[in-house]
C-alpha cells in the first residue's frame, strides 16, 4: 500500500484548507464554463476543487495518492468497480451533492505522476490546485496531464508563487533563509505548525515550471497573480508585499 506524505496530516489539512476561496475561484474561472464537460482534478486531496467543479456542472473525477484524504473527500460514498477503469481499481461516487450539482463525482486512488490508474479515460480539462509542488516527479505529472487531455483541452493550475520565499511566520515556496536558485525538496523549520513544516514541498524556479510545460506541449495562454485576501494581508504585511499566488491556464 502506498503511504503518502499527506496521510499523516489528514485532519489538519481537511480542517484548514476547505473553503472555496479567491484563489480556487480564480483557478476555476480561468478554466472557463465546465457545464457538461468531463474534468479531472489532479492530486485532488480531500476533494475541495472536485466538488466545486461538480457544482458548476462538470462530470468531475478526482485522483490522489493519499487514501486518507480520499476518505475525507467521500466519507459517505458508495464504492464499487467501474467498467471503464483498469482492473483492480475502484471508483468512488459522491451521492450527497445537491440536485443542481450536475453529474457524479468520482474519486480514484492513484499517483499523479503515473498513468496506471488512467486507462482510456480522457478529459476536456485538467485542474491542479496547489499540488504541483507536492509532486516529486514534475515531468511525470505533466505527462499525465498531456495524456489525460483531449486534443485542445485546458490545463489550469495554482500554486504558491515560486518566487516567494515567505516572511515572518508565513511559509512561501522556499525557505526564507535559502536562495531562490536552490531547487529541491525542503521542509520549513520553526515552532509554528504550518503545512510546510509538516509535509515539506518541492521548490522549483519559475523557469523550471515553464520549461517543463513547453517540453510536454502545454502552451501557456494566461497567467494571473491574485492578491491575497485583505484580512490575510492585514495580518501579514511583510509577506503580502511579495507575490503569494500564481495561477496559469495552458492548452494541450
Amino acid at each position: 500500500m502506498t503511504v503518502a506524505r499527506y496521510d499523516g496530516v489528514v485532519e489538519f489539512y481537511s480542517d484548514n484548507f476547505n473553503a472555496v476561496d479567491g484563489v480556487l475561484s480564480t483557478l476555476l474561472d480561468m478554466v472557463g464554463p465546465v457545464d457538461g464537460l468531463v474534468v479531472l482534478d489532479l492530486a485532488c486531496g480531500h476533494g475541495r476543487a472536485t466538488r466545486e467543479l461538480a457544482r458548476r456542472g462538470a462530470d468531475a473525477t478526482g485522483v490522489d495518492v493519499s487514501a486518507g484524504l480520499l476518505a475525507k473527500a467521500a466519507p459517505q460514498l458508495s464504492a464499487g468497480p467501474s467498467a471503464d477503469l483498469p482492473a483492480g481499481r475502484t471508483a468512488h461516487t459522491e451521492n450527497d451533492l445537491p440536485a443542481e450539482a450536475g453529474p457524479e463525482v468520482r474519486y480514484l486512488q492513484g499517483d499523479a505522476a503515473s498513468q496506471e490508474w488512467l486507462g482510456s479515460r480522457r478529459f476536456d480539462a485538467v485542474v491542479c490546485s496547489f499540488a504541483l509542488s507536492d509532486i516529486d516527479d514534475l515531468d511525470g505529472a505533466l505527462l499525465t496531464v498531456r495524456t489525460a487531455l483531449k486534443p485542445g483541452g485546458v490545463f489550469a493550475f495554482s500554486m504558491l508563487h515560486p518566487c516567494f520565499p515567505g516572511a515572518g511566520d508565513v511559509d512561501g515556496a522556499w525557505a526564507a533563509d535559502a536562495r531562490y536558485y536552490d531547487q529541491g525538496w525542503w521542509q520549513a523549520r520553526g515552532a509554528r505548525s504550518g503545512l510546510r513544516r509538516r509535509v515539506g514541498a518541492n521548490h522549483r524556479m519559475l523557469s523550471t515550471y515553464v520549461n517543463a510545460l513547453i517540453r510536454h506541449g502545454l502552451t501557456i495562454e494566461e497567467m494571473r497573480e491574485p492578491e491575497p485576501e485583505a484580512r490575510w494581508a492585514a495580518d501579514r504585511v511583510e509577506a503580502a508585499r511579495h507575490p503569494v499566488y500564481l495561477v496559469m491556464r495552458c492548452r494541450g
